[in-house]
């Protein structure tokens, strides 16, 4: 895509699903531009800006786009549902990576990849000068925004883990990530995502999105267990969120200096 300004860079992310390479990412769920520049300059490859569980709308979503322009990694909007209109305000307001939810089968995923398409690729309303071509100093970015656009979908029942293969032959799919605390739910086992039958699908899963040419997706909360995922054939995965962090982190000083003077 020829580019009329500095700002302009290519999806790197979209590139390195694509090689099959590991890319290690973060949740950023705390609504904070500040927050998510810190993250962006810490290291890693991708950094999820959620709308689905935490409170990121469109005005929040470009502060935090801005604040982590220059830094490492690429930003991953996850919107809140699979919505024509909410990924065109998305896309316009310069995410071009983004996540969508619940996805269940190949018709919704060729519905999310057609929301961010421009015709005849897709339905993605055209607007002239959006923040996604940096106000018109894109050059060519109509005929080949979809060429940076990274559109991952999200598993989270037993009934989507039966289309992974149909899913993964959807022209435009980068990468197919798992949603492991929906699907121990939808496994009837509600807040257990270390249970036997949970983990034995987890692992099909990723060997299945594998066999199908696709990048495979995962979030941890446990670094301790990043590595067996990656070692299941995941290749990349959020290993924590800035919430996470944060609360942990706190607590764990706390409770530090509290046994100190409980001690005295």
């Amino acid at each position: 895509m020829a580019a009329g300004s500095a700002h302009y860079s290519r999806n790197a992310f979209k590139q390195a699903l694509a090689a099959r390479e590991r890319q290690v990412g973060l949740w950023c769920s705390m609504a904070s531009a500040i927050s998510a520049e810190i993250l962006a300059g810490a290291g890693f490859d991708w950094i999820v800006i959620d709308g689905e569980h935490a409170p990121n709308d469109i005005p929040l979503l470009v502060l935090q786009l801005q604040a982590m322009r220059g830094g490492t990694a690429e930003p991953v909007f996850r919107v809140p549902w699979n919505e024509p209109v909410i990924i065109k305000r998305a896309l316009d307001a310069g995410a071009r990576s983004l996540l969508i939810p619940f996805v269940q089968n190949a018709d919704e995923a060729r519905r999310a990849v057609a929301a961010a398409r421009y015709p005849p690729l897709g339905i993605r309303g055209v607007a002239v000068v959006p923040r996604a071509n940096d106000y018109g100093r894109v050059r060519d970015y109509h005929r080949n925004a979809h060429l940076d656009t990274c559109i991952l979908v999200q598993l989270e029942t037993r009934a989507a883990l039966k289309e992974i293969e149909a899913i993964a032959a959807v022209e435009g799919i980068d990468g197919m990530f798992l949603g492991p605390s929906d699907l121990a739910a939808d496994f009837g086992h509600l807040a257990d995502n270390k249970h036997s039958e949970v983990q034995a699908a987890i692992k099909d899963a990723a060997q299945r999105i594998r066999a199908a040419g696709k990048s495979a997706g995962m979030l941890s909360g446990n670094l301790d267990d990043v590595e067996s995922f990656f070692a299941m054939g995941f290749n990349f995965t959020a290993v924590g969120s800035d919430v996470g962090i944060l609360a942990r982190g706190a607590e764990s000083i706390a409770a530090r200096f509290q046994k100190a003077a409980t001690m005295k």
